[in-house]
């Protein structure tokens, strides 16, 4: 079972300009203006991110990457963003409220007797082990069983990537299997665990 936030998520919420939002994060869509903290933030987690992700670091690239999460129907990207708590902290101190933490993205979404998706997310790393990916992985499941429908969400993560199998571990997923050769990555075919959640089971 995928455990709740420690307060409800507001769908649409009307004070702002996230889809949906919690205690301390907001989902938004991404923008072409996003692009250059996109880039930076990107760019300041590359010992994070890799060998595992490769998040566009450059403006063309952040074009085209956006532009396929906001022109393709079998896609939905969310920016996991910051909220002002009107807590200070050490990690917030003298940062603005709204900055981007990570992504979650659903790819590959499939509509008929399927309604699937498959879950891809990199948190930056001035966020990384805040919880604040755990609150937008919440955020995403809920959107995705709810406004879009989606039964089934899976996430396909290489066998090595500890933080992102415990992403999914803590979120409630259960692991369904492995796929060797799955996905060509950093110049070469990498196995994958597989990973899934359903709509029933976060009712349950």
């Amino acid at each position: 079972m995928t455990p709740a936030p420690a307060e409800a998520p507001r769908e649409g919420s009307g004070a702002t300009a996230y889809l949906v939002e919690g205690p301390r994060v907001g989902l938004r869509h991404f923008t072409r203006a996003d692009g250059a903290e996109f880039i930076a933030r990107a760019r300041e987690s590359k010992a994070l991110h890799q060998p595992w992700l490769f998040p566009p670091r450059t403006p063309a690239a952040y074009a085209a990457y956006a532009g396929r999460l906001t022109d393709d129907p079998t896609k939905a990207g969310f920016l996991v963003c910051e909220k002002d708590t009107g807590k200070d902290t050490e990690e917030d101190s003298g940062m603005a409220a709204g900055r981007i933490a990570g992504f979650i993205n659903i790819n590959n979404i499939v509509g008929g007797a399927f309604l699937c998706g498959v879950l891809g997310y990199g948190a930056f790393a001035h966020a990384a082990g805040r919880g604040l990916m755990s609150e937008g992985l919440d955020l995403v499941v809920r959107h995705a069983f709810g406004t879009l429908g989606l039964h089934r969400l899976e996430i396909n993560v290489q066998p090595d990537n500890a933080a992102s199998i415990a992403l999914a571990r803590r979120r409630g997923f259960r692991l369904e299997g492995f796929s060797p050769d799955f996905l060509f990555i950093d110049g070469a075919w990498r196995d994958h665990e597989r990973w899934a959640l359903t709509a029933d089971m976060v009712r349950a």
